[in-house]
Parts: C-alpha cells; structure tokens; sequence
C-alpha cells in the first residue's frame, strides 16, 4: 500500500509517498510546497493547490493521510491552517483518493511511542524508520510520520461492509 501524507500549512506544506514492504516503510517520495507569507491567502493557497495537484498526479498511490485540524493559539493562524487544510482536500478529492485523517496526538504516540513526543524526536523516529539516508525537512518529516500512522492503522480499521445481493 502506498500512502500519500499530507501536513498542511500556509506557508510550508508537507508531503511524502509512503509503502510498506516486506515489514519495512519506504520513501518514494518527499518536499514541501512554500509559499511566500507577504502573498495574499488565495495566491498562496493556489500555489499549495498547484503543488499537491502536480505530485498527486504523478505519485501513484492508494490513498491520502491528513492531519486534522487542532486547537490553535490563534483563530487566525487556525482559519489559515483550514484553508490550506481545505485545498489539499480538494486536492485529493479530485484525484479520487480516499482520505484519512489523524490527529498530531495520534501521529505522536504511533510514531514517537507517546503523546507528548516533540516534532525533533518524531523526526529521529521518522529517519530511523525510513533509513538513515533521508534527511527530510521538516514538515516533508511529519508528511512521513502521518502516512507512517496510515500503515502502521490501516490493518486494524474495520473493512467496509459488502451489501449481500438480494435474490
């Protein structure tokens, strides 16, 4: 199973393309999309748009993983954050993935072992997991920690239930 993760942000997004094979996680793919904090929001959303578009369109992948919205300080920096949040949705949507979502307290403890785990000790995590010659930037490193929470949760989700056809 390939894993497209997202973790979104107005002026830094991440993604990486995850598999799973054979027991160990591979790194197909990985960036960030920036954008210049000084645009105003509709360019800068266009240009994460763009971005996610371009590598969902050549990324050959099952599904996306998403982190969810959380509590922010700020409302504003949390509108931003659904906006952006938003458009890689749509992004995904018109691609026709289905979508997964994780809160960062459920990326943390699958990944970094406990809740309270830091952004650099999921990064260490996330190397380790990936092999040690991926240095990754940051929010491309939580992208990777997102799809890694898909595969590690994706076998104990409840399958679909099959409508029986009626004779």
């Amino acid at each position: 199973m390939r894993v497209f993760g997202i973790d979104p942000g107005s002026t830094a997004t991440g993604y990486a393309v995850v598999q799973k094979s054979g027991g160990r996680f591979q790194l197909l793919s990985a960036g960030v999309i920036r954008t210049v904090s000084k645009d105003p929001i509709p360019e800068r959303l266009k240009t994460i748009y763009q971005g996610l578009n371009a590598e969902l369109t050549v990324s050959k992948v099952d599904c996306v993983a998403i982190e969810s919205i959380f509590r922010h300080r700020s409302s504003e920096s949390a509108i931003r954050l659904g906006q952006a949040r938003g458009v890689a949705l749509l992004a995904a949507a018109l691609h026709d993935h289905e979508v997964f979502e994780y809160n960062a307290m459920t990326v943390k403890k699958t990944v970094g072992g406990h809740g309270r785990a830091g952004k650099p000790e999921v990064a260490r995590i996330v190397a380790r997991l990936l092999g040690a010659d991926h240095k990754l930037a940051s929010d491309a490193s939580d992208a990777a920690a997102i799809a890694i929470t898909h595969l590690m949760h994706h076998p104990f989700q409840r399958m679909p239930i099959k409508r029986r056809a009626h004779r």
